[in-house]
């Protein structure tokens, strides 16, 4: 974002990546794809003004949601993680975490999906929204987060120049449509037990000869 001067006129900008990202797991909880030390992440960040913030993220979850139905995961929740007000690892201001819970629960609560509330499992920077999908035995999995992150932006000092010629600071919407790609087959994996439909089947057709 900071290798040029930006306008209001390029956002929303965004930005996109396949990241290996690494995690040290205990040896006890690793299980086979859902839960794995190295991983590739879809990552995902849009560069908004804080008025586009909304329809972003409206449009961030509505892409998310469309891209499970696709692969056959249509039952799920939403569940918005917010700031612990006891806890000193979260950064930022009580107003900012406020206006930045609230527009998150507004689109949540519009998308006419199950809310439920996770006291105190925001990241440090900000609220964010997770899709929680059942697979076909009723099981719960994580899969696409999105969230609003205000401190990020400030902490390397991003702008664009407003409409009315003063620097503004961006909103960063963070957002990985299949969490990560080594547990979103996991889940596959479980919801089909292991018959996958035609179209995502490794061997679409086994041809017998009969003599």
């Amino acid at each position: 974002f900071r290798s040029r001067g930006r306008s209001y006129r390029e956002l929303p900008l965004r930005l996109f990546e396949f990241g290996s990202v690494y995690r040290y797991e205990k040896s006890g909880v690793v299980h086979g794809l859902t839960r794995v030390r190295g991983m590739t992440q879809d990552d995902s960040h849009s560069y908004v003004t804080p008025e586009q913030a909304p329809e972003e993220i409206k449009h961030l979850l509505n892409f998310v949601l469309s891209l499970l139905r696709d692969f056959g995961l249509d039952d799920f929740y939403l569940e918005l993680s917010t700031r612990d007000p006891d806890s000193s690892k979260f950064i930022g201001s009580d107003e900012q975490w406020e206006q930045a819970t609230a527009v998150l629960e507004k689109v949540a609560v519009e998308s006419g999906l199950e809310l439920v509330p996770d006291p105190g499992g925001a990241a440090y920077y900000g609220p964010k929204i997770s899709v929680q999908a059942r697979d076909a035995i009723g099981r719960t999995w994580q899969m696409s987060t999105i969230q609003y992150d205000f401190n990020q932006p400030a902490g390397f000092e991003l702008e664009y120049q407003a409409a009315d010629g003063t620097r503004q600071q961006p909103v960063m919407i963070h957002s990985a449509k299949f969490g990560s790609l080594e547990r979103f087959f996991g889940v596959l994996v479980e919801h089909y037990a292991g018959a996958f439909p035609v179209w995502l089947s490794p061997v679409q057709v086994t041809a017998i000869p009969v003599a």
